[in-house]
């Protein structure tokens, strides 16, 4: 009697986008939950410029070590042979770093059942990496192309949550077209800045203090708070660095609550974890980068400590901002909880953080679902889809 195959995962990290230590950071933490008796797992980074690097990388390798955050270009420069696939070589053959040419579709997706693509924020999240998947006829963890595209583009995702009757907090779009020839510290006065004040006006109407974000952004990358006119000038100019097309938000008086959410089974309603409120207590004036990954100082309290009625129902908007945008696989929702007892969605991220630092692995883990129970569980709902279109 032959033995049964396994299943052969490439998990794909890294990536083109400013995310991409969180996404190596992830990787990590995933390569070393996947039960190896189960999964040949190949893991696949893709540089910053965009090469698809096949590595035989360990989990410590892709840790926050000393401050310095990992990258795939670290594992690939460690005195190891860089080569095209095409050239047929195994990474046994080239001291464990086989890689592609940048912007090369890697042939390993041919020989693989399945991706876990953790991957964040543009070329990765937005439903990219997904429409190369199913153009590829492969199989994938996650949301697919348009729950991809749609979760990542904050405008419409906003969209598409009031076309549902969900709660969103008023917030301004700024196009590049609209930004033109506004530079940080002025406001131009000819004719070519109407626009511009136009939003400047939009803008007035949601008072101060205001976040600034890249409309299709994530880790709080290129977010900033603006307490005045000079502020928000250099917080549009700082978001503009990453997406020409920009989100203006009104400050909401509350606290962030974050909820975990799982596809049901076997055609069930989607699951939600136990909710989780973000505490920042190393000074940042917000969640920022640094107080997600690097910053001891911060934590989440779990269960969050609001009312048990208010927790039913966050949890129950989180279920059904996962299926408005026809999400799958995972997805982390998160919320603002005011002290009268409001609640405004805020986002839904359909590749949530997976590294040690994240708190959507922590959320599951204080409800029951250990984490590699959970990386089980998203692998094996993603091997139950049809490759291709869905």
């Amino acid at each position: 009697m032959t033995e049964q195959r396994k299943i052969r995962v490439a998990v794909v990290f890294g990536g083109r986008g400013p995310e991409h230590p969180v996404s190596c950071m992830g990787g990590g933490n995933v390569l070393g939950a996947i039960d190896r008796t189960k999964y040949d797992v190949v893991p696949v980074g893709i540089t910053k410029s965009g090469n698809w690097v096949r590595v035989s990388a360990e989990p410590s390798q892709l840790a926050v070590s000393g401050g310095q955050l990992p990258s795939v270009e670290a594992i690939a420069s460690e005195g190891s042979e860089v080569v095209p696939w095409a050239a047929g070589a195994a990474p046994a053959q080239t001291g464990g770093v086989v890689s592609s040419a940048a912007a090369q579709i890697p042939s390993l997706f041919g020989d693989v059942d399945l991706v876990l693509p953790v991957l964040h924020g543009p070329y990765g999240e937005d439903g990219t990496i997904q429409g190369l998947l199913e153009l590829a006829g492969v199989r994938y963890v996650g949301a697919g192309v348009l729950a991809s595209a749609v979760s990542m583009d904050k405008e419409y995702m906003n969209l598409v949550f009031a076309a549902r009757g969900l709660p969103v907090g008023p917030y301004v779009v700024v196009r590049e077209r609209d930004w033109a020839g506004t530079q940080p510290g002025e406001l131009a006065a000819s004719s070519e800045s109407v626009e511009a004040k136009r939003v400047l006006d939009e803008i007035a109407e949601l008072g101060w203090p205001l976040f600034v974000k890249p409309a299709r952004g994530g880790s709080s990358i290129g977010t900033s708070k603006a307490h005045n006119m000079a502020q928000l000038q250099e917080a549009i100019a700082t978001a503009r660095q990453y997406d020409p097309k920009v989100l203006v938000e009104a400050a909401i008086d509350g606290v962030e609550i974050e909820v975990s959410v799982l596809e049901g089974t076997d055609g069930g309603p989607p699951e939600t974890s136990v909710p989780g409120q973000l505490l920042v207590n190393g000074g940042e004036e917000f969640w920022d980068f640094e107080a997600k990954y690097l910053d001891s100082a911060s934590d989440m309290a779990i269960p969050a400590p609001i009312p048990d009625s208010a927790a039913a129902e966050i949890r129950r908007l989180a279920a059904a901002a996962f299926e408005a945008v026809s999400c799958e696989g995972l997805a982390r929702v998160d919320f603002f909880y005011t002290p009268g007892g409001q609640i405004l969605l805020n986002e839904i991220n359909t590749m949530p953080g997976l590294s040690p630092a994240s708190y959507f692995q922590k959320m599951w883990e204080a409800s029951g679902l250990p984490f590699g129970e959970l990386v089980e569980r998203v692998l094996q709902t993603a091997m139950s889809k049809r490759p291709g279109l869905r």
